[in-house]
C-alpha cells in the first residue's frame, strides 16, 4: 500500500506525535496532514510551529472526546493516526479518571468517526505496558494483557475496542505498542529528559527503588519509521510491536546521562519505589520487522543525540519547565527526595 495522500494525527503536538507530523512532512511531502491537539500541559504547539505556519500542517485545537472537534478534524482524511493519551503513569496514580476519559472514551469518539468517514486505515499507537512485566521472556502479539497501573489499563480499554470495531464494523485497524520511547520534544515529566535537564541544572536525580528496573528504549525516529510500515503494509486488524530489542536498567541510563553531561554518579538519589512499578518491559518485535522494518539508531548515539538536542534547546525546556510543571515536580519529588538515598561517587 502506497502512503496516504492526506491524514489526520491527534496528539500531533505532543512528544511522538509531534516527531511523527516531522518525520511525515519529510518523507511524504505531497501528503496533507492534519493536527487535532487539545494542547493540554504535554501537548506543545511550538513542537510544529513552524510547519503550521508554513502551511504544512493544518492545526485544529480541540479534545477528541469531543465529537464535533474530531468530526471537523477528520473531514478528507484517508488514515487516522491516534497519538492522543494520557500518558504518565505518576499522574494516573494520582488521579485515573482523566486516562479512562481520554484514552478509552476519546479513542471510541475517534473509532466512530473514522468509520462513519470511511477512512482506509485507522492506526491505534499503544504501549508495551498494556502485557504488564516481562519475567524474562519478550511478550509477543499474542501474550495476556495484565496492565499493571491505571495508565496501562486505560490503553488496554482502547486497544480492545479497536478491536470491537475491527470486527464488528469491519473498521482497517492496526495496533502498535512501541516500548518505551525517548528523543526530542519529551515532556519533562518522563525519566530520560527530566534527569537530563535536572543534570544541566546541576540537580539530584529522583530514581525509583533501587534503580534495576528495566525498560527496552527506542528511539522515536525508529518509531516512527516503524509506525509508517505498520501502516502501510500491517493487516487490518492486526497487532504490531515495536522494540529495539536491547533493556536498560534505569540505573544505567541515569549513569549514561550523567556522563554526557559531566556530573557525577552522586547526583542520582534513591528515592521510595512508585506503586505498582512493573519491574521489565521486553517485547519480541518480529511481526514487525519481518514487514521490512529495523531500527537503525542504537541507544548510546540515541541518547547522545538526545542530550545534545535538550542542551542545545534550552528555552525550550525552561518554559514547559516553568509554572505549573515546577508545582508538580515539588509535590510529587520535594518530601521523596529528603527521604532518599544518594548514590555514592
Amino acid at each position: 500500500m502506497a502512503f496516504f495522500s492526506s491524514i489526520l494525527i491527534t496528539g500531533g503536538a505532543g512528544f511522538i506525535g509531534s516527531n511523527f507530523v516531522r518525520y511525515i512532512a519529510g518523507a511524504h511531502p505531497r501528503c496533507g496532514i492534519t493536527v487535532l491537539d487539545a494542547l493540554t500541559y504535554a501537548g506543545n504547539l511550538e513542537n510544529i510551529a513552524d510547519l503550521v505556519d508554513s502551511g504544512r500542517v493544518r492545526f485544529f485545537k480541540g479534545n477528541v472526546c469531543d465529537a464535533g472537534a474530531v468530526g471537523g478534524a477528520i473531514a478528507g482524511a484517508e488514515a487516522v493516526f491516534n497519538f492522543a493519551a494520557e500518558t504518565h503513569v505518576d499522574r494516573s496514580i494520582d488521579e485515573a479518571g482523566t486516562f479512562i476519559q481520554t484514552d478509552v472514551f476519546g479513542t471510541y469518539t475517534l473509532l466512530r468517526a473514522a468509520r462513519d468517514g470511511g477512512v482506509k486505515r485507522f492506526i491505534q499507537i499503544s504501549t508495551d505496558e498494556v502485557y504488564g512485566s516481562s519475567e524474562g521472556e519478550g511478550f509477543t502479539e499474542v501474550s495476556p494483557l495484565r496492565p499493571g497501573n491505571p495508565y496501562s489499563a486505560s490503553k488496554c480499554g482502547a486497544d480492545l475496542m479497536c478491536l470491537a470495531f475491527a470486527n464488528t464494523y469491519r473498521l482497517p485497524v492496526v495496533i502498535t505498542r512501541s516500548s518505551n520511547n525517548f528523543g526530542p520534544y519529551q515532556h519533562l515529566e518522563k525519566f530520560i529528559p527530566l534527569f537530563i535537564t535536572n543534570a544541566l541544572e546541576d540537580r539530584d536525580l529522583p530514581l525509583y527503588g533501587d534503580g534495576m528496573h528495566q525498560r527496552d528504549w527506542i528511539h522515536v525516529e525508529d518509531n516512527c519509521r516503524a509506525i509508517e510500515t505498520v501502516a502501510t503494509k500491517g493487516n487490518p486488524g492486526g497487532l504490531y510491536n515495536i522494540a529495539a530489542g536491547r533493556s536498560q536498567p534505569n540505573l544505567h541510563v541515569a549513569e549514561l546521562i550523567l556522563k554526557h553531561v559531566g556530573r557525577t554518579k552522586s547526583r542520582i538519589v534513591f528515592i521510595e519505589d512508585r506503586k505498582g512499578h512493573d519491574r521489565m518491559y521486553k517485547m519480541d518485535a518480529g511481526r514487525t520487522r519481518a514487514l521490512g522494518w529495523e531500527p537503525r539508531i542504537s541507544f548510546e548515539e540515541g541518547m547522545r543525540r538526545t542530550v545534545e538536542w535538550y542542551v542545545g534547546n534550552r528555552g525550550w525546556w525552561e518554559r514547559v519547565k516553568s509554572g505549573a510543571f515546577r508545582v508538580y515536580y515539588e509535590q510529587h519529588y520535594k518530601d521523596k527526595l529528603e527521604r532518599g538515598t544518594p548514590r555514592e561517587h
